[in-house]
């Protein structure tokens, strides 16, 4: 009778209860405990934070139009790996090394990522060096296309083909496994800037004398220069080679690689060695790896093959189009012809002869474009290279017949039909006028639908033109200011947005496409190795316009019209709003595409869901973000259970409310509290906790009007129960019978606290990262029967879920959980908390009336309402 008594007195008079702390809990240890476990959370909250951003970037690299190379995929899976790692520990830091089996599902995670990214490129086991009489267009993958397509037109479309051998990827994989290479290149890769010229310059020559300082295998060695003697048995004693790359990826119609890698010509036995480590170390100038970067491509999968073929003493040279490379439903041949060797066609120095011709039902020239030849011309004679004047009476002649058109036609012909495909053919012709197929790949057309604004002559454009004329090596319209490039050494100031004007049409331009918006030359033609990546990547490019260095002004704005020939003074608008923008993009499937889309199986999927669930353990994270997951909700639950021993705290600050002491204490973190503070109180004013200021707002914005009304039922279930639960007892060792104690830092809240017969628990971390935020929930208590305090939960957890919150509730206790909100939608929801925190105590003896129920449900909403106002 005695207790019931006091808890009557309790209820109605609210006397102060005496505070009771058991003797076996030291406060400074368990506030130091606390203290190291938040700051070791934030740091959990920081790592955690990092992980989910490199995800979202290595996620959003696959959704968007970014472009990214292996050098990404690396220092991302590394970076993520890494942070990951520090998660484990932080939570096993937390935790008490609960987690150390986590450490056993990174492994196999790691593993499985790191199986990946050092997966090598197909190469088959076997030669190291093949003769071109024993390969086909079937022995890519060991020879390369360019040279397994030779192959297959000298043994398959009986053509005639220079004698040669090849240098096999078995080879290349043995030299780079010698010095151990792969990974050496690889670390040079990984810091390196894409669009940082001067940084991929420095990278770029590092790996090459690398290369070059390397030796080759003494084995290797000695099969090039068997497979050297063997071709000299076919041809004659100290036949000159040309030293061709052939790497597997090359020569495809989306990737020609076209003038990416070196050509060494006219090659002896004692400089075999020498040049083949060469043509390997170009696979890394800087042309080479902005290609192969904005293609998509893996470094690993490019291995390079090596091609000997021998030179040729050829009189005339060049490239055909066995269809028009600029409109795909045009079925003419294209021919261009030098004299000479047909380097310079290739590397865009020349401007060569243009021959058109029809296919059926009769090959007939419908076209001929003939240049004066004044510049030097390249040869091959008498095992020499020279560079010749033609005399005056030839600079004006075509470089080849008309019959040696319609011959080379034919061939064109036969090679489109054999590859079942159109084709891009390097060809020379001898002294005798027999014609020796060089080269020949897949030709990429542009489709006219996405030519869309071909015919611009229509289009009315009022901005003064600069230059009328030249070859459109690659359709479009683009606008930018003009850099004209005089040298190699100026391509590191090549500005992004740039056109790019410059006299000859030289592959190694091809470094800078991925900045340039167009191109512009005095010389070079389409069957150049820039107007062919030109067209691949989709950049505007105006060829043999012949004075475009000496019209066109540095830094001056234009536009160039590549489907007119024209370019403008300043930005013609009309032009621009009627024609397409072109430009380099990312493309999807691409082999570094697929190697990202395929690690990120292993590190974004989601598949601890609920925390329930029987398979939230460490052996249930089979990714990444199922150990984010998985350490998240245990370290939050770390803290939340370390979090309820604060109500033992008796040491602190006692928090003075409007100049009266409350009976809160206040235990700081160490950046929760400013100003000047009295030894044993701190004010409201000297909070500068975003939580706490949030729920003390919440409980006391709205005044409390008291406990509701009761009515006979209410009093007796309360005073029932204030007998038979010894919690609501006003002495002994209560649950309830500790101190209200909020542990605050800038960001962080833990506070427990008791109001009438039920207390809560309520932690939270509010920052401006929306990843990091979450409000946990405990209510628990009451003082009236079982049926009565559910309803009470169950009115708080409508007016809960209305604000989104997860709830659960168990009999007489209930948890509600949210994250992952903005810190304004966090803040406001804590205004909530706080405010159901004071306003629903004593609610419980008034639950079985319905319509008083109703009454204080729609009353809550509407304060709740007024106080989450912005």
């Amino acid at each position: 009778m005695f207790e019931l008594m006091r808890s009557i007195k309790k209820l109605f008079l609210g006397k102060k209860q005496e505070i009771s702390t058991p003797e076996e809990f030291s406060d400074n240890a368990i506030r130091s405990s606390f203290k190291t476990k938040y700051w070791n959370f934030k740091s959990f909250l920081s790592i955690n934070n990092t992980i989910l951003e490199i995800m979202s970037e290595m996620e959003l690299a696959l959704r968007g139009n970014q472009k990214f190379g292996m050098e990404f995929v690396r220092a991302s899976c590394i970076s993520i790996s890494v942070n990951i790692y520090k998660l484990i520990e932080k939570i096993n830091d937390i935790s008490g090394n609960r987690y150390e089996t986590l450490y056993y599902a990174f492994a196999d995670i790691q593993y499985k990522i790191n199986q990946m990214l050092e997966e090598k490129g197909k190469s088959i086991e076997g030669e190291l060096v093949l003769s071109i009489e024993e390969i086909n267009k079937d022995s890519a993958n060991h020879t390369g296309s360019k040279m397994a397509n030779l192959g297959e037109i000298m043994n398959h479309a009986d053509l005639n083909v220079p004698h040669a051998f090849v240098v096999t990827s078995f080879a290349y994989n043995l030299f780079l496994d010698h010095g151990a290479l792969q990974k050496k290149i690889n670390q040079q890769l990984q810091s390196v800037d894409i669009k940082d010229i001067i940084m991929l310059g420095t990278a770029s020559s590092n790996i090459q004398k690398l290369i070059m300082q390397s030796p080759v295998p003494s084995e290797l060695e000695g099969a090039i220069l068997d497979g050297y003697r063997r071709l000299e048995e076919k041809t004659e004693k100290d036949v000159k080679v040309s030293m061709r790359s052939s790497a597997l990826g090359e020569d495809s119609e989306e990737s020609s690689f076209a003038g990416q890698y070196h050509t060494e010509l006219n090659v002896s036995y004692n400089s075999l060695i020498y040049s083949y480590k060469k043509v390997l170390a170009s696979k890394y100038s800087p042309q080479a790896i902005t290609y192969r970067f904005n293609k998509g491509f893996r470094d690993e999968d490019i291995l390079m093959c090596v091609g000997c073929m021998a030179m040729v003493e050829a009189v005339s040279s060049g490239v055909m189009y066995s269809k028009d490379p600029g409109d795909i439903h045009n079925s003419q041949i294209f021919i261009n012809a030098v004299p000479g060797l047909g380097k310079s066609v290739v590397e865009g120095s020349i401007s060569p002869d243009l021959f058109v011709a029809s296919r059926e039902p009769t090959i007939k020239i419908l076209k001929k474009e003939i240049h004066v030849k004044d510049q030097g011309i390249l040869t091959f004679s008498n095992k020499e290279l020279q560079t010749i004047e033609l005399p005056e009476s030839e600079k004006y002649e075509p470089a080849i017949t008309d019959i040696q058109v319609q011959f080379l036609a034919k061939q064109a012909i036969i090679l489109e039909n054999h590859f079942e495909t159109p084709q891009d053919i390097e060809w020379a012709i001898e002294k005798n006028g027999s014609v020796k197929i060089l080269q020949s790949r897949p030709l990429k057309q542009i489709r006219k639908e996405d030519n869309k604004s071909k015919n611009t002559s229509a289009i009315k454009v009022n901005n003064h033109i600069i230059l009328d004329g030249g070859v459109a090596a690659s359709p479009g319209v683009a606008c930018g200011p003009a850099f004209i490039l005089n040298s190699a050494e100026e391509i590191y100031k090549f500005p992004k947005g740039a056109v790019l004007v410059t006299k000859n049409s030289l592959p190694q331009w091809a470094a800078i496409l991925n900045r340039a918006v167009a191109v512009v030359t005095d010389r070079g033609g389409i069957a150049g190795h820039l107007a062919t990546v030109s067209r691949e990547f989709g950049i505007p490019a105006l060829f043999d316009t012949l004075v475009a260095t000496d019209k066109i002004k540095n830094e001056a704005i234009i536009t160039v019209d590549a489907y007119a020939g024209k370019v403008y003074e300043g930005k013609a608008e009309a032009l621009l709003r009627e024609s397409p923008a072109g430009g380099i993009s990312t493309i999807k499937e691409s082999p570094v595409y697929i190697t990202l889309k395929r690690i990120l199986k292993h590190i974004s999927p989601l598949n601890l869901i609920d925390p329930k669930g029987n398979n939230f353990t460490p052996d249930g994270c089979y990714t990444y973000h199922d150990i984010t997951r998985f350490c998240h909700e245990k370290a939050v639950n770390e803290m939340f259970d370390s979090g309820k021993n604060n109500r033992k705290i008796k040491a602190g600050k006692r928090l003075v409310a409007n100049d009266v002491p409350t009976q809160w204490w206040i235990v700081d973190l160490g950046d929760g509290l400013k100003g000047s503070m009295e030894k044993d109180t701190v004010r409201l004013e000297n909070i500068v906790s975003a939580p706490m200021l949030a729920l003390w707002e919440g409980m006391t914005a709205i005044e409390w009007d008291g406990p509701p009304p009761i009515d006979t039922k209410g009093f007796m279930s309360i005073m029932v129960e204030s007998t038979m639960n010894r919690d609501l007892c006003a002495s002994g060792q209560s649950s309830y019978a500790q101190n209200d104690c909020a542990i605050i830092s800038k960001n962080f809240c833990n506070l427990s606290c008791r109001f009438g017969y039920h207390y809560s628990v309520v932690q939270t971390f509010i920052s401006d990262k929306s990843r990091e935020n979450y409000i946990r929930f405990c209510f628990k208590g009451g003082a009236a029967d079982q049926n009565r305090k559910f309803l009470r939960m169950k009115l708080i957890e409508e007016i809960l879920a209305k604000y989104d919150f997860q709830v659960e509730i168990n009999e007489d206790y209930m948890n509600a959980n949210i994250e992952g909100y903005d810190q304004f939608s966090t803040i406001k929801r804590l205004k909530v908390i706080g405010y159901l925190a004071m306003h629903t105590r004593q609610l419980d003896m008034i639950m079985s009336n319905p319509a008083k129920a109703a009454y204080y449900k729609k009353k809550f909403l509407k304060d709740i309402g007024k106080l989450t106002i912005p």
